[in-house]
């Protein structure tokens, strides 16, 4: 397989658009749900019930995709996960019952599972293995990115138009970027492997060991991050700006956070990032304890989150994809349904220390949890224990 360097910088950046898009549709809903529950006369509580849905059908469908299409020309899974996803945002958007609007998202997961995992791993096999960090942060750039413009893009296009307006305009872009995929992402397969040697990314220990931590790794962020309102009102109470200016605060920091690590994760090695980046975290969770009752510390704590959120993020998956070998594709598919696990643990948990102790536990909560993620991805590290192994051989 060759394929001319000449024009992957560009080939990478048509990707981050489709994870840009990818990403708006995630931090837009959000927002929303109040205006979706008065429009489909369903309680706000069910109208959030779209985001879990999203959330599973990602989760199982992106290993799956991934096994299935292990053989197929990665152009080809890329531009159908994104006219998949365009098909399901037109359902959500046209949608005139709940059931529809559930079975859009559905769909639209799948897409989503069939673009990333694969753009991932386009991006691992056109960069060398010295920028390859750098490469995913590119792929990455594209969710960051929503992650600051997210929030206001939302709120004004839904102000404007109504929330159907909105996934409209979301389902606009996803057409703008299956067509750029279609035109510009590289034809290629990745190594050839049997169903079997699929299979058994799913009993490697190795990856087994990284998927639990990746499943654990964004946890102490979202434990905070998912009641940011909550975190925020102990400071400004029932102050919408301040929440606003908080979501945009942590959107800019894993913006910048991403613009960081690629260079950060190629110079030194992946687990010394995230041990930092998790200690770090931990400090910084901590500090809320003591700053939450000020805005502006507390607007600080959340900026250095966001960065910290990317800083984990890109060297994690950096990892999972060397230790897949041939089946990197299936590898990073697990990596990504880990994540959505990962917050899911990080929002329940969250949930928890907010109905039983209140606000001002979020932080010290996170920042515990943050100390127990360090110590469990210290303790399995496959790279600490390899040279243990190497000196041990006859």
């Amino acid at each position: 397989m060759t394929i001319r360097q000449v024009s992957n910088g560009v080939r990478l950046v048509i990707l981050a658009v489709g994870t840009f898009v990818l990403g708006a549709d995630g931090f837009v809903l959000p927002g929303l749900l109040a205006d979706i529950s008065r429009d489909l006369s369903v309680s706000v509580a069910t109208a959030g019930q779209l985001t879990t849905v999203f959330a599973v059908s990602y989760a199982i469908g992106s290993p799956v995709i991934a096994t299935l299409a292990g053989r197929a020309d990665r152009r080809l899974v890329i531009g159908t996960g994104m006219a998949a996803f365009l098909v399901g945002m037109v359902l959500q958007a046209a949608g005139p019952t709940f059931s529809t609007v559930l079975a859009g998202r559905v769909i639209a997961a799948l897409g989503a599972a069939a673009f990333q995992a694969n753009a991932f791993a386009v991006a691992g096999v056109l960069a060398p293995p010295e920028r390859r960090a750098r490469a995913f942060a590119v792929i990455g750039a594209g969710s960051s990115l929503t992650a600051v413009l997210g929030v206001p893009l939302g709120l004004l296009i839904g102000q404007t138009w109504g929330w159907r307006g909105t996934l409209w305009t979301i389902a606009a872009l996803a057409a703008v970027a299956a067509a750029l995929a279609a035109l510009f992402v590289p034809s290629m397969t990745l190594p050839a492997t049997t169903m079997r040697d699929r299979l058994a990314v799913l009993v490697n220990p190795r990856i087994l060991t990284l998927l639990a931590v990746s499943a654990l790794i964004l946890a102490p962020s979202f434990l905070l991050l998912a009641y940011a309102s909550a975190v925020i009102g102990v400071s400004s109470p029932g102050n919408a700006t301040a929440i606003l200016l908080a979501l945009l605060a942590n959107g800019a920091g894993f913006f910048l956070g991403n613009r960081l690590v690629g260079r950060i994760t190629d110079r030194f090695a992946p687990l010394r990032v995230i041990a930092t980046g998790l200690g770090v975290a931990a400090a910084a969770a901590a500090s809320l304890s003591i700053v939450e009752r000020w805005f502006a510390p507390t607007l600080a704590v959340l900026f250095l989150l966001g960065i910290l959120g990317s800083i984990l993020f890109i060297p994690q998956q950096t990892r999972v994809y060397a230790a897949g070998g041939d089946a990197a594709a299936v590898a990073l598919s697990l990596n990504g349904s880990m994540n959505y696990a990962g917050t899911a643990i990080g929002a329940g948990l969250g949930g928890l220390v907010l109905a039983n102790a209140g606000a001002s536990w979020l932080g010290p909560a996170a920042a515990l949890l943050a100390v127990l993620v360090l110590a469990v991805t210290l303790a399995t590290a496959p790279e600490r224990q390899e040279p243990k192994l190497t000196g041990a051989a006859p």
